[in-house]
């Protein structure tokens, strides 16, 4: 048993782990701001086209014969929620990628020749010069 929760400890403590709890922690905060810009700003702008004042989504409640409730404005609402969650995510990892590009570098100059390459050359040289 000893071993066992030495190794979850082991594995719980690797940087993977404590990075995902992060992201859950940060992602649940994030969730009630996208929540509450949906509920807030979205909803009230497309309830003015609605006509009577109420948000539109929230409106769009059906009653089901067998007594209860078909919540299509919930439904839209947990749509709209993923459309900007997903694009606040696909913009934070556009910006990251851009930040975490190497800047293309020249590439390196050749290293200077050895001695031995050196007197290569000589060599080739001399033989070059006598013909």
């Amino acid at each position: 048993m000893k071993k066992f929760l030495e190794e979850f400890k082991a594995f719980a403590m690797r940087g993977n782990v404590m990075d995902l709890a992060v992201g859950v922690i940060v992602g649940g905060a994030f969730s009630a701001i996208t929540n509450s810009l949906i509920n807030d700003i979205i909803n009230p702008i497309l309830g003015m086209f609605a006509g009577d004042g109420t948000a539109l989504v929230e409106s769009l409640a059906f009653s089901l014969p067998g007594g209860g409730e078909l919540m299509l404005g919930s439904f839209i609402n947990a749509i709209l929620n993923f459309i900007v969650m997903a694009f606040v995510v696909f913009c934070l990892v556009k910006a990251l990628n851009k930040l975490s590009r190497k800047k293309e570098e020249a590439p390196p100059a050749p290293p200077a020749p050895s001695k031995e390459e050196q007197l290569l050359a000589e060599i080739r040289d001399l033989l070059k010069s006598k013909q």
